[in-house]
């Protein structure tokens, strides 16, 4: 029996504006969506076009209040080849919310509050 990866998932508050900002800071593009009849929910799927997995962003049409993250201990992670002007580019969207020089990793805050670790690609 083999297990493999297929996709993370968050909920989103504002489905438009987390599509955003993961295509712009991170480059993910949708790769399908899910809208039922009834209109109660919206399912994206967003890819890097490298890797087979996905990112999961569900929209709840009744959901009325921020999402409770607990500590927000838990994140996604992602690699880059140039950390650098990625931490620059992140610096001027204003959603660095933690950095660790000496380990040489930032996070990323989405729209929703959730934490994005962004590690420099391994030689």
């Amino acid at each position: 029996m083999k297990f493999t990866f297929a996709h993370n998932n968050i909920n989103v508050r504002n489905l438009e504006t987390s599509i955003q900002f993961y295509e712009e800071a991170l480059g993910l593009k949708e790769t399908r969506r899910i809208t039922p009849e009834d209109g109660s929910f919206i399912i994206v799927y967003l890819g890097d076009n490298e890797t087979s997995h996905l990112l999961e962003l569900t929209w709840l049409r009744d959901w009325d209040r921020p999402y409770n993250l607990g500590d927000n201990e838990f994140h996604l992670a992602f690699v880059v080849d140039d950390f650098e002007s990625a931490l620059k580019k992140h610096k001027e969207m204003n959603c660095v919310c933690f950095e660790n020089p000496g380990m040489g990793i930032y996070f990323i805050n989405d729209p929703d509050g959730y934490w994005l670790e962004v590690l420099p690609k391994k030689h």
